[in-house]
């Protein structure tokens, strides 16, 4: 049986950047990824990277099929980064293949090429991020014209008319990029209200906006079933009548789950929630002393940049002090890449007014900062929300383009306890988005 000192099972953000750092400290490291199509993890391959990249395409009016060259181009040539990056240094090594456990310490790994090896591990780090959710819906199964977003990624021709099931975030942000590709795009949802999560305000707008691009939504709609054909698939659903329509391509975007199918906890003292995430504590220690868990696969939110801060804490244990832990993760901005862009901190107006503070809105419509005007797209709002007692930011709705950067200055100033008259008097470059903040704050 081979041993290892350190143990990393899957390749993602978190995993890679703390194999990294175990090799530059010339510690053994093994890192077993399951597929040679995954080196780099979800974001670089089938995430946000190459959706971003289309998302920006779409926005220019690039054909999709040339985009798709360009994605394939950059995955193809950071993919192939990331594995050289562990696999050339010394002390680390890379294997593709499926990992489980036997039992604390030791792993059956399932290689690529059908051999089986069994190794032993002093640490262990499950990386092995989320996966989509299937809904149990007569028909809804995973094929040529029914995908997740993983597989969307490998479409090399637009789908004419695509269906979206699920107006959750990822579902709004293929509706939006394939809309500015040319589908047809529906989306359908189970719920009445529109991005729930949002303030009515923020909502309706994006709503607006979204049917403007042609996107048609039906909300409180249940799906009843999908019948898929060599030609075409059928969607059926409605609540007392059912409605039919066809699509040449269904995306399923119903939300994801920790990936912890077929890794054996059971064979492990690891606990797990009721959803199947890896349960751990503020350190991202599991119940089980030796092992750690890093990124989607442990719950809450799943954004690369908080594996990126996951490997901050165990990298912290490791090597330095041990101080750091989630409980410093009081502020985290995210963005849905709409056309324009929706990023939010903090707590919405609807969640200040049920935690009960005194607080004062400060709105500006995005057609009132010059360099949207420059930028032709004055779509969208900015609305910041004030603590009248203490001055700090509560949180922040930006609806509007390059949101996505001015985003981070409010984040910054919300962790560091600043008063929002900081922004408002701070000196901005012109013209800019972020210039905004001195006039909404007014």
């Amino acid at each position: 049986m081979e041993a290892y000192k350190n143990v990393i099972i899957g390749f993602g953000k978190g995993g890679k950047t703390l194999a990294k750092l175990l090799a530059k400290h010339n510690e053994e490291v093994l890192i077993i990824e399951e597929s040679d199509q995954m080196y780099g993890g979800t974001c670089i391959n089938v995430g946000c990277i190459p959706s971003k990249l289309l998302i920006l395409q779409g926005e220019k009016g690039e054909p999709f099929e040339q985009a798709v060259l360009k994605k394939d181009a950059l995955i193809g040539k950071l993919r192939d980064k990331n594995y050289h990056m562990l696999q050339d240094e010394e002390s680390a090594t890379v294997w593709t293949g499926k990992a489980s456990f036997l039992n604390d310490h030791e792993l059956l790994v399932k290689m690529m090429d059908g051999s089986e090896r069994t190794i032993k591990a002093e640490r262990i780090f499950i990386n092995t991020g989320a996966t989509s959710i299937i809904p149990s819906i007569d028909g809804l199964t995973l094929g040529k014209r029914v995908v997740t977003s993983k597989e969307i990624m490998s479409l090399d021709r637009r789908p004419d008319r695509l269906v979206i099931i699920g107006a959750g975030y990822i579902g709004l942000e293929y509706a939006s990029m394939f809309a500015n590709f040319g589908s047809e795009v529906t989306v359908i949802d189970g719920r009445a209200e529109f991005i729930p999560r949002e303030d009515e305000d923020i909502a309706a707008m994006i709503y607006e906006d979204m049917g403007n691009q042609g996107i048609k939504f039906e909300l409180d709609q249940q799906l009843v079933k999908v019948v898929e054909n060599p030609e075409a698939v059928e969607i059926h659903y409605g609540n007392n009548e059912t409605k039919v329509i066809e699509a040449d391509m269904v995306l399923v975007a119903t939300g994801r789950k920790p990936n912890t199918e077929g890794l054996g906890l059971e064979n492990t003292s690891i606990e797990v929630s009721p959803n199947g995430a890896v349960m751990v504590d503020e350190k991202l220690q599991t119940t089980t002393e030796n092992i750690w868990a890093i990124g989607d696969v442990k719950g809450g939110l799943q954004f690369t940049y908080i594996s990126l801060d996951d490997y901050r804490i165990i990298a912290d244990q490791l090597f330095g002090d041990g101080s750091r832990s989630t409980n410093d993760r009081a502020v985290v901005p995210y963005t849905v890449f709409l056309t324009p862009p929706l990023s939010n901190v903090g707590l919405t107006e609807r969640q200040v007014q049920a935690e009960g503070f005194k607080y004062q809105v400060f709105k500006q419509p995005v057609a009132a900062i010059p360099k949207a005007q420059v930028a032709e797209d004055a779509r969208g709002i900015y609305k910041i929300i004030v603590d009248t007692e203490t001055e700090n930011i509560l949180g922040a709705s930006l609806y509007g383009i390059e949101s996505h950067e001015t985003i981070n200055i409010i984040s910054l100033a919300m962790k560091a306890g600043i008063s929002y008259k900081v922004l408002r008097d701070q000196i901005f470059t012109h013209p800019t988005m972020a210039e905004a903040l001195n006039d909404v704050l007014k």
